[in-house]
Parts: C-alpha cells; structure tokens; sequence
C-alpha cells in the first residue's frame, strides 16, 4: 500500500545541493559540498528518507532530529539541514565527515520553502484552496473540490480522511501532513495533471510551518469554537495560529464566514483582500457581509437543505446542502464562494456542490430506517458546538428517541469533557458514554469527566449507560433502540484507528455498526 510518504513524483526535479546552500545562504559544514552531489526531494522522518533526499532533522518534542541522522545518511540522504545543537549531534555520531550538514538558527522554518524549492515550487502550476477553521473543514473541503472539478478535470483533495489525487488515494495521517511530504505530494499531483487542490489547513499544522513554501490562491475560514487549548495555550493563542493562514506570503485572498466573533475579527484583521459570508438567517452580519444565506429551508428528511445566496452585487442564486442541519448550509456556501473565488463560475459551483453527497464520517447515513432498524448516523462532531449542532441536525428526522455514543480524547483538552456530557443529557434522550482515543490516559477517568457533566442535567443518570468498548457501546446503542429512534456515533467520524496506550488499533465505527446489524439480523433470522 502507498504511504503519504512514498507519494513522490516519479520523476522528481533534480538539483545541486551546492545550490541550496547558495539560494538559502546556508554554510555547509563537515563535509565539503561537491558540485556534482544532486538532491531530488527532502524529508522531516529519518524513516521516510530515499536515495537523494536533503533530510530535515529539527528539535522534538522529546528527542532531536539528528540523532536519527545515521538511519537518514544510510537511506541515502545528500545533506543534513539543521541547528547548531543537531550538527553537534551528527559531529558527535561521527556523521559531519559523511554527509553535508547544513546549518540554520530555525531548520523547521525552512523545511517547506527548501521542499518547494526541491520540487520546482509544484503549487504555483495548481489552483490552490486551503480552509481553516475548527469544524467544518472536511465538509468543506470535499464540497470545494466537487465544485472545483467542474472547471478542472484532475484533482486533489487533502485533509483529515485521505489524501487523494484524482481517484487514487491513501490514509491521511493527520488532518495536514508535513511540509516536505505536502510539496511532494503537490509535485505528484501536477506530474498526474492535476490542476486544483482543496485542501484542509490545521491550527497546529500553521503553527508549526507544515505548509511553509506554500501560497494559496484561496484561503477560507469556517468557525473558531473551543477545542485544542492544550496545545495553544487559550483561545487567543488557537485564533493567532489559525490567523496565520491568511498572512501576506501565505495566502493572496481569503474568504471567511462570519457568523461568530472570531470570524468577524479575522476579517476585520486580515492584511490580505477578504471576502465575507453570513450564513445565519437575519442575524445582523448579514447586513454588511459581502455573501449571505439570506432564507434556508432546513430540510427534515435528514437528506439536505435548501437556501438562498445572496451575491455581492446583490442578485441571489438557489442552492442546496446535500447534508442536514444548519452547519451544512453555512459549509456548503462558504464552499461556493470558495470556488468562485478560486475561478469556477458560480453557476456551476452551486451545481457541484448539491449533488456532493458522500463525505466520510461526516453526517454519513451508515443504517437507514425501516425493518426494525434505527435510522443511525456517523459523525466526527467532537467539539462542544460541534455536538449541539449535530445533535439539533438529527432531532427534526427522529420520531422516537435519539441515542448518542460517544466519549472524548485523551491527552487533549480536559475542559470539555464534562462539557460535552451536559449537552449529551441536555439535547439527547439516550446515552451511551464509552471511548475515542484515550492515548496514555486511563480511560476510565474520561469517561467519568463526561458523566459528571451528564450528572449536571440528569443527577439520577435516566437512560445513561456506559460501555468500555467503544464497539461495545455501538452494539448496546443499536440493541437499545426502536425503529422510530434515531442513533448518532459522534467524535471519531472516518477515522480507522483507535489509539489505546500508544497503540494504533484497527478501528472504524461505520464497519463496527454494519457488523453490530448483521450480527442482530443473523440473530433473529
């Protein structure tokens, strides 16, 4: 099976690493630089290093790149850039008298302008799209590329679920991949010809330079609500970093919704051109925004919604979300306006985008209602506002009860759990509290912060259950519930694995809900 890493062009760019150090103003040190030594791509794991590869070994979290130096110089690298600490490190290791090290005071800040510079800056022959935000970035980026293959006959979507050129695509893992890969994997994409990219853009991907090198011709912004605060500190911190995408040199225009604070901040504040879209009927940024949903019928059959785009030049154009709930309208518009910023006729963008039904993970239809089956849902809301929403999106197409599986992750924000647990009780009338990744944390006390949160709305714990396997309570959800219930699995979405301990085990919650039918079918046949 490809790899993100093994996504190489075939036939990569060649260059002389004595021309890196002269276009970066690096010094070589150890190793003289021989004129004829030719690098063709870069790489930020020692394990992901080929035959030609510049390897970029930075600080860690735990440990420094260049203590994997020997494992990169026998792979085959032509260079080590670096710190003065890593250069210590290969001196030490005996590896300056093998290989070129390069030296720079920020060797990560340069990572993905020295991958570019290695494949012929591949994004400059690509219409590229980024979108930020904390939910909404998946729905959007596949609506996006829908409406962007209407102008465009190839291709490529990146982002939380795969990584995909054209129809082929592999595992994404995680929601933006590192710079070198990106560049890597944006010279593939042109060398299949493909001519547009949507891709996703994470908070920490931004901060910490994964798509350095990279100016997007398009770049959009969905919400800002809490989540990641164990990695940037407070909300102000995630809003800078996430502000980041739409700085001069990153990104040439940008399109941001402005249906909370964040995103009216951010258009306030936004030194590059900025389009605005409001997407919440007569709310007062409507007024002023340059977009807006000005009516939408929210539909009721769980299938998708109708609304009304307004246009700058005031005319407005019928549209639909071909997934349910409000949030489906605000990312199938941003979407639209995304595309049309990025070239494709506006007509064409709204065609593309209502018949882009199938998103993984993501309100995903997995078991329809009918023969004494519940009609159950997938989907990655994982966030508190994510959840409300999500929850009020099923509520209109439920008959009888809705039950929610769900559970939070460890080693993240602690602060949500017994968040998401109030809004369980307090929009649901079934709950099954279980697991998501708990990482290195004892699952047991995850799931207790979430049902202290339950506890809040619903002291005498009605209808609350708890399950420690998370394929468990998909089974315990399914067998609770009536034909007119509906069951949502919230928090993991696509995702195929389930980390526990520091182990990555093969997980999907669509395959376990499938089998979870079978197994009840086979049962009373």
């Amino acid at each position: 099976m490809t790899t993100p890493a093994r996504m190489r062009p075939l036939h990569p760019a060649a260059h002389r690493v004595a021309d890196l150090a002269r276009t970066f103003g690096l010094v070589a040190r150890g190793l003289a630089l021989p004129d004829d030594k030719v690098l063709t791509g870069a790489s930020l794991a020692s394990g992901d290093v080929v035959a030609g590869d510049v390897f970029v070994a930075v600080p860690g979290f735990k440990v420094h790149g260049a203590a994997y130096g020997a494992q990169a110089v026998d792979a085959g690298a032509v260079a080590v850039l670096t710190d003065q600490a890593g250069l210590e490190l290969l001196e030490a290791a005996g590896l300056a008298d093998r290989v070129a090290v390069l030296v720079a005071p920020d060797p990560r800040a340069l990572a993905g302008p020295v991958a570019a510079w290695a494949h012929d800056a591949p994004a400059e022959r690509l219409v590229t799209v980024g979108v930020t935000g904390t939910n909404g970035k998946t729905t959007t980026s596949y609506f996006l590329d829908a409406a962007l293959r209407a102008a465009h006959a190839t291709t490529a979507v990146l982002g939380t679920v795969e990584l995909r050129i054209g129809e082929d695509a592999v595992e994404s893992p995680r929601t933006t991949v590192e710079a070198p890969a990106l560049q890597a994997i944006l010279a593939l994409a042109v060398e299949r010809g493909a001519t547009a990219l949507a891709m996703e853009v994470s908070s920490h991907a931004l901060a910490l330079g994964r798509v350095g090198g990279l100016t997007f011709d398009v770049v959009g912004f969905t919400n800002l609500q809490r989540d990641h605060l164990d990695f940037h500190g407070d909300m102000e911190g995630y809003f800078r970093d996430k502000s980041r995408l739409f700085a001069v040199g990153q990104a040439r225009r940008g399109v941001v919704v402005v249906d909370d604070e964040w995103g009216r901040r951010l258009a306030a504040e936004a030194p590059i051109r900025v389009e605005t879209v409001a997407t919440h009927v007569g709310e007062p940024e409507g007024a002023d925004a340059d977009w807006a949903v000005v009516a939408a019928d929210i539909g009721l059959d769980g299938v998708g919604s109708s609304f009304t785009l307004r246009a700058p030049d005031g005319t407005t154009h019928s549209a639909t979300s071909p997934l349910p709930g409000r949030v489906n309208v605000s990312n199938a518009a941003l979407a639209i306006v995304l595309a049309h910023a990025a070239g494709v006729e506006l007509d064409a963008a709204i065609a593309a985008v209502a018949v882009a039904h199938e998103i993984p993970g993501r309100m995903e239809r997995v078991i329809e209602r009918g023969n004494g089956f519940p009609l159950a849902i997938v989907d990655y809301a994982h966030t508190p506002d994510a959840l409300v929403l999500a929850l009020e999106a099923v509520r209109p197409i439920t008959p009888g009860r809705l039950v929610i599986v769900f559970g939070s992750d460890g080693d993240r924000d602690q602060g949500k759990r017994p968040l998401m647990g109030e809004i369980a009780a307090r929009l649901a009338d079934v709950i099954v509290v279980t697991d998501e990744n708990p990482r290195s944390e004892e699952p047991a006390a995850i799931r207790s912060a979430i049902l202290d949160g339950v506890r809040s709305q619903r002291p005498d714990l009605v209808d609350v259950h708890e399950a420690t396997s998370r394929a468990q309570a998909i089974r315990d959800a399914l067998a609770l519930a009536s034909e007119q219930d509906t069951v949502i699995i919230t928090g993991k979405g696509h995702e195929p694995t389930q980390e526990i301990a520091g182990v990555f085990h093969r997980y999907n919650d669509r395959d376990v809900l499938l089998a979870a039918r079978t197994r009840r079918q086979e049962q009373h046949a």
